[in-house]
C-alpha cells in the first residue's frame, strides 16, 4: 500500500472513530436524548387593577395580561387583533382633550367583531393625577343622564377583574333619539405600591347598547377576556 493510500485510510478511520464518539451515546444510551424544547407560550405580565386611582378599594385585584399596560412600554403595542375583534387606530380629534388632560400616553381605537358590533378602547397613561377624571364626572358635566354600578368579569384562568360601568344617555340636537353610551373602565398600576411616579393607565371601553344591558356588558367582557387571563 502506498504512503498516500495509507494516509487516506488513516484519515477515514479517524473520522469513523470521531463520529462514533459523538453519536454513540445517542445510539446506545438507554436514556433518550431530549429533542429541542417546544417554544413557550406567549409572554404574560402582571398588574394591579382597581376601581379608583386615588385610593384603594376592596375591589383591588392582581391580574395577568397578554399585553403590556405600563408606561415603560408603548400602549400603541397593545394588539389591534383581540380575539374576534379587529381594531383600527382613531386618534383623538378634540385637541382640547389632550391639552386638558396632558397625558403621557393617549391611545384611542375602534374595534369591530364578526357580528358587526363596535367597541371603542381608550387608554390614558400618566404619572400625575391630572389625566385621570372618572368618566361619570365628565358625562355629568356634559349634561348626560347616567346610571353607575360595578361588575366583575370572570377571566379564562380564574378569578374576576372588577370595573365600573356607566349607562349614559343624552338627547343631541341633531338626533331624533337619545344617544346612549355604555362604558366599562378600571385603572391599572404596575404593582401594589401604586406609586404615582411609576404611572397609572386608565382602561376604558365604550359602546352602544346591544340588546340588554347585561348582554352589552357581556360583549365588553368578551373583549377583556382576550387581554386579561387571570385575577387573584
Amino acid at each position: 500500500m502506498s504512503k498516500s493510500m495509507l494516509r487516506t485510510v488513516l484519515v477515514i478511520v479517524a473520522l469513523i472513530i470521531g463520529l462514533t464518539v459523538v453519536y454513540a451515546p445517542r445510539i446506545f444510551s438507554s436514556t433518550p436524548v431530549p429533542l429541542e424544547e417546544s417554544p413557550e407560550g406567549e409572554e404574560t405580565y402582571t398588574y394591579v387593577t382597581d376601581l379608583d386611582f386615588w385610593k384603594r378599594t376592596p375591589r383591588e385585584t392582581t391580574v395577568k395580561s397578554v399585553a403590556r399596560f405600563d408606561l415603560d412600554a408603548d400602549l400603541n403595542d397593545v394588539p389591534l387583533t383581540v380575539g374576534d375583534w379587529q381594531g383600527e387606530v382613531r386618534p383623538e380629534t378634540n385637541q382640547e382633550v389632550e391639552i386638558l388632560l396632558n397625558p403621557e400616553q393617549y391611545v384611542r381605537r375602534l374595534y369591530q367583531n364578526s357580528e358587526g358590533q363596535y367597541i371603542w378602547l381608550t387608554m390614558i397613561g400618566g404619572r400625575s393625577s391630572r389625566p385621570f377624571h372618572p368618566p361619570d364626572i365628565c358625562y355629568s358635566a356634559d349634561g348626560w343622564q347616567y346610571d353607575l354600578g360595578s361588575r366583575g368579569v370572570s377571566l379564562p384562568e380564574g378569578g374576576e377583574l372588577y370595573g365600573l360601568w356607566l349607562d349614559a344617555d343624552k338627547q343631541l340636537a341633531d338626533r331624533s333619539d337619545p344617544t346612549e353610551h355604555v362604558v366599562f373602565y378600571f385603572y391599572l398600576f404596575p404593582d401594589k405600591q401604586r406609586d404615582l411616579s411609576d404611572g397609572i393607565v386608565l382602561f376604558k371601553l365604550t359602546s352602544s347598547q346591544y340588546g340588554s344591558m347585561d348582554e352589552t356588558l357581556e360583549m365588553q367582557a368578551d373583549f377583556i377576556r382576550n387581554l386579561f387571563l387571570k385575577a387573584e
